[in-house]
């Protein structure tokens, strides 16, 4: 497996890219951990830095994420990850993306 680059904290951001449409579902954090239980499981796994641990995503909510593709950029230090997106929405709000807010000047 590649050497991926991890923060001081052990994380490596992750987008999540939608494999239909293209659209940018969400950004979550892995660790080293959750990049190999992601890779395994076939569905995405991320390290929650607020409650310092483990979430399989939609694993409470039932909109799971199942893992069509993983690639890392060039720099090896953030992931992407092109899923196949199960049930309401990627986001935590019930929206599909986390990214329905657009910043205005």
């Amino acid at each position: 497996m590649v050497e991926l680059k991890y923060d001081a904290n052990g994380l490596i951001p992750c987008i999540v890219q939608d494999e239909k449409d293209g659209a940018v579902l969400m950004m979550a954090w892995m660790n080293e951990e959750s990049v190999k239980r992601t890779l395994e499981d076939g569905t995405t796994w991320f390290w929650s830095r607020s409650r310092q641990e483990f979430w399989n995503k939609g694993a409470t909510s039932g909109s799971k994420q199942i893992v069509k593709k993983m690639y890392y950029d060039c720099d090896a230090d953030c992931l992407l990850a092109v899923v196949e997106q199960l049930g309401s929405g990627a986001c935590h709000t019930g929206e599909r993306t986390c990214f329905y807010r657009e910043l205005t000047k």
